[in-house]
């Protein structure tokens, strides 16, 4: 065979080499998932019967903010967010096993729940509101009679409730938006899971 076409076929057979890894490396990329469902609506709705079994009777149903389903923490199984008001959610807390958790306090530097969770709102109609969080596990999702992550979030200064999608830096999430009253009056905040627990996060003020 002639030295040039030996040449032409080495040339050839590394550049098919170098395309071959190429291809590889770009389909072991990890692509980002695709972003959620938007959420909707529980039908039928939740009511305080499914509250008490779930956080027990000292927590029933907030009239007023919708409630809300959606893949919260990414696992493609909806999950339930409604808000409600409970007298005591420490007490329960091992009984129902729910984790009780502060972001918005977290985020301003008071991590202890056990010391936040005193904190009472000085307006009545304020007391014990809450934000009760129901990951779904299976094909019943957050309905499921199965052991499920549950969360009862405290002191969240919010006067509306939506879900929708939040872009982070890599993916994009389920966030429940809020307009807050109180301290926070006319600025908006967002909650997400980071894959750990529900982090609160400020977005400014609004634009009303």
């Amino acid at each position: 065979m002639p030295f040039s076409r030996v040449v032409s076929l080495r040339v050839l057979i590394v550049v098919l080499a170098i395309a071959a890894t190429s291809a590889t490396l770009c389909a072991d990329k990890k692509q980002p998932p695709p972003p959620p469902a938007r959420a909707k609506s529980p039908a039928p709705a939740v009511t305080d019967e499914y509250i008490h079994k779930e956080f027990g009777d000292n927590c029933s149903l907030l009239g007023g903010p919708p409630q809300f389903v959606g893949d919260l923490d990414g696992d493609g199984v909806d999950d339930l967010v409604v808000a409600a008001r409970c007298k005591n959610p420490m007490a329960d807390q091992a009984e129902y096993g729910f984790v009780v958790a502060d972001p918005y306090d977290s985020f301003l530097g008071f991590g202890d729940v056990k010391v936040t969770s005193t904190f009472a709102s000085e307006v009545p109609d304020r007391k014990g509101i809450c934000l009760l969080i129901v990951h779904g596990v299976g094909a019943d999702a957050w309905r499921s009679d199965k052991t499920k992550p549950k969360f009862l979030l405290i002191n969240l200064p919010f006067k509306t409730l939506t879900v929708k999608r939040l872009a982070l830096k890599k993916r994009t999430v389920l966030g429940v938006y809020m307009e807050e009253r109180g301290e926070g009056e006319e600025t908006s905040s967002v909650l997400f899971w980071d894959g750990k627990k529900y982090r609160y996060q400020q977005l400014g003020s609004t634009l009303e």
